[in-house]
């Protein structure tokens, strides 16, 4: 009996953060929303080696939904995709980077090569689902690499080598083209992978758990409350926001957690990292705020709103 008022209390605290997503499934048409931020159709110059291109004014365009949040490895920018596509903040300001996709998952490796899955805009000439696509020059332009027109993936990753993801079925490949499926206890609300070990971490109806092959074997977590969203700030240093929007911290890879007292409210969207004097970054977006914070949800400062 005690097992399954557990269980019936995990699934409730899941069930609303699922909710979300259903509502953007289907072709992207860019609607008002409150904030309308520019476009850029290239990437920056860095990252397009001696090109001098320019970005190219275009009509405004609002975001209505931010599905995930990363910083860049090589830049620091904060990058944010959502319903309408990708958008990066350079220098304070946001910008549209690339074609509108809705981006319902979206990832990015150590080399700085972005991966993400959802659904095209209408005058985005993609498949419908686009299923895993990559972008290697700072999401200006994208290329199907599988699965296009059968996978939306809702939950991804990618961590040594590996990306991982979730459309119905747990799925792994190592080549972006030649897919494993796995079996997992529950589906996964998120998934996150270590960068260099590859670790993952899955919230799910059923709690936390954790595979270090790759999602052949899993094993169940106890943190301090129920988790909703994970990410991985180092190959050892795992965070969690849970139900009631408190920032849970790990640095033994969630054998053992720090549940840190202030909410930050319930949470979309997490990514973590170590800054490069070692402090501990957290970045979540609160409804259509992205806040970040130093010190666990202690103090928070917005990025965007």
């Amino acid at each position: 009996m005690r097992r399954l008022q557990r269980d019936a209390l995990v699934a409730a605290g899941i069930v609303a953060a699922l909710a979300t997503l259903s509502a953007c499934a289907g072709s992207v048409t860019p609607q008002p929303g409150r904030a309308t931020f520019s476009t850029m159709t290239s990437a920056p110059a860095a990252e397009q080696g001696s090109s001098t291109r320019q970005p190219t004014a275009q009509p405004p365009i609002a975001i209505t939904h931010i599905h995930a949040v990363a910083r860049h490895p090589r830049t620091g920018d904060l990058l944010l995709a959502t319903h309408e596509g990708l958008f990066r903040q350079i220098d304070g300001q946001l910008r549209q980077t690339g074609p509108v996709i809705d981006l319902m998952s979206f990832a990015v490796a150590s080399d700085g090569t972005f991966y993400a899955s959802g659904h095209p805009g209408t005058e985005t000439d993609l498949p419908q689902p686009v299923g895993l696509i990559t972008s290697t020059d700072g999401g200006a332009t994208w290329q199907v690499a599988s699965r296009g027109g059968q996978s939306d993936f809702h939950a991804l990753t990618v961590g040594a080598g590996t990306v991982t993801g979730f459309d119905g079925a747990l799925r792994t490949t190592t080549d972006n083209t030649t897919w494993t499926q796995h079996t997992i206890p529950a589906p996964p609300r998120d998934l996150a992978a270590a960068p260099r070990t590859g670790t993952l971490l899955a919230t799910t109806s059923r709690g936390l758990f954790t595979s270090t092959d790759n999602g052949t074997t899993w094993t169940t977590l106890s943190p301090p409350e129920v988790a909703v969203l994970a990410a991985w700030a180092d190959d050892s240093t795992a965070v969690i926001v849970t139900t009631t929007g408190r920032l849970a911290t790990s640095t033994d890879s969630g054998r053992t957690w720090t549940l840190h007292p202030k909410s930050i409210g319930a949470a979309e969207a997490l990514h973590a990292q170590r800054s490069p004097d070692g402090q501990l970054e957290i970045i979540a977006v609160v409804g259509d705020t992205v806040i970040r914070t130093m010190d666990a949800g202690a103090s928070t400062q917005i990025l965007v709103q």
